[in-house]
């Protein structure tokens, strides 16, 4: 068996086996095929190594020992950033929770195993990249060079994206981010400016002020939420109740809202512990002595049984305004009140009018690439007057756990399918920052599946 395992035709037949399957078969790309004869060469002719005198280099390496040890470092960083590039792309990848949008479910300072191959990993679209950097550099430059543009391609995966998945994707209103502020969408800010100053005179001003860049999809933020609608579904929401299709959808054991707590006398510090409340979550109001926090439903009993707390009212959001999908004054929608609204499926055509056509501007201009223009109450669709638009990817609303504190598509619309990235298999390390290490470290959370 031994000498089956050392013998050059047995590496070379089991590597090409391995490197079809995953480079040809998988991603379906007949190029990769180019990649055999170097294989070949390197376990069977060696014709290559000869030409560029690596029997040299491997004689110096056993005569000379720091040339050994320079090598020997150098293979193992190159080694390392090759293999966690590709675990990177195909398999999986770490992201961290920075927000409380999905709070009780995923926690600031989770760290998160995201899988890609569940629903197959998206190759890269900006391929000319520095590896393991998002869009960044650590001195403050992009990562990432736009001088190659690959199309959208998905490849196979266990399955698609599923109502109820928690996914993690690229943010759809961040192709265009203002530097100093990029903790707000581009386009609220906007909205700000143009409110104030008129739309000439406010985005004027604006570029003045700022620095304004785009971004490719693959290179945009990650966000994390649920999904809660998939392509063909019809979500509402009525009172803060979500109805997917026209049925009630289940209540997440996790799912929080900001809730009124009328109190006799201030809550204490272990109170909050008990309920699971961050500190950042609590606004108290000394005067009225009236808390607003996100509590889940189990929290509301515990807080309902307390002798000094008088009421606990929930939160409902009633006054329409423009930050809410589909940004527009023909849809005062709210949080808790929203919709009808359909989620557009491949394939789908929709009759196209002027009144529903602030549902699906963004998708036919900026994730589908077509000109789009209104002149005189008509749709023009690349140059041609058009009544109808047949959608070309599949779409998803997604929503955070904590309903009240989570930015989604209740403010920013629909998530494109070539925008998801993967599902979170496991929490691997989750930190608490209001603690000291190592009384910080969440033990119960830790490899701790979600769903």
């Amino acid at each position: 068996m031994k000498k089956i395992f050392q013998n050059r035709w047995f590496k070379f037949v089991l590597v090409a086996v391995v490197y079809v399957l995953w480079f040809v078969v998988w991603t379906e790309n007949l190029w990769f095929l180019l990649g055999l004869p170097i294989i070949f060469d390197l376990y069977i002719t060696k014709r290559i190594q000869r030409l560029i005198r690596w029997d040299k280099h491997e004689e110096r390496k056993c005569t000379n020992k720091t040339y050994k040890e320079i090598f020997s470092w150098l293979d193992a960083i190159v080694f390392a950033l090759v293999f966690a590039w590709l675990i990177n792309i195909y398999i999986f990848q770490m992201y961290t929770i920075p927000t409380s949008s999905m709070e009780k479910t995923l926690l600031v300072g989770d760290y998160l195993c995201v899988s890609k191959a569940t629903y197959g990993p998206r190759m890269p679209q900006t391929p000319l990249s520095l590896p393991l950097m998002h869009h960044t550099t650590p001195w403050g430059t992009k990562s990432y060079s736009e001088a190659v543009k690959m199309p959208y391609k998905r490849l196979a995966g266990l399955r698609g994206v599923e109502r109820g998945d928690i996914v993690v994707f690229n943010f759809p209103a961040g192709d265009t981010v203002i530097l100093e502020r990029q903790n707000e969408t581009y386009y609220d800010i906007v909205r700000q400016f143009t409110s104030a100053y008129g739309e000439k005179r406010g985005r004027e001003l604006m570029n003045r002020q700022y620095s304004v860049t785009s971004r490719p999809v693959d290179k945009r933020e990650h966000y994390v939420k649920r999904c809660v609608a998939v392509a063909g579904d019809t979500l509402s929401i009525k009172g803060g109740v979500l109805y997917v299709n026209g049925e009630e959808q289940d209540y997440i054991d996790n799912q929080q809202y900001i809730y009124y707590v009328q109190t006799t006398s201030k809550l204490s510090k272990k109170s909050f512990e008990r309920l699971g409340v961050s500190p950042d979550e609590v606004h108290y109001s000394a005067s009225t002595g009236i808390y607003a926090m996100p509590l889940t439903k189990s929290a509301v009993a515990v807080l309902e049984a307390m002798k000094n707390v008088v009421s606990v009212t929930k939160n409902e959001s009633t006054e329409p305004f423009l930050a809410i999908f589909p940004n527009n004054a023909d849809y005062l929608w709210t949080e808790d009140n929203f919709g009808p609204l359909w989620v557009p499926k491949k394939g789908t055509t929709v009759a196209l009018t002027t009144d529903n056509l602030p549902l699906y501007e963004r998708i036919i201009k900026n994730y589908e690439g077509n000109d789009l223009r209104v002149e005189d109450g008509k749709i023009f669709i690349n140059g041609v007057e058009s009544s109808s638009y047949t959608f070309q990817m599949d779409y998803y609303f997604m929503m955070g756990d904590n309903r009240h504190m989570s930015a989604d598509s209740r403010f920013w619309g629909f998530v494109p399918e070539d925008h998801v990235v993967g599902t979170p298999s496991f929490v691997w390390l989750s930190l608490d920052k209001y603690k000291p290490f190592p009384s910080n470290i969440r033990w119960d959370r830790m490899f701790k599946a979600h769903k």
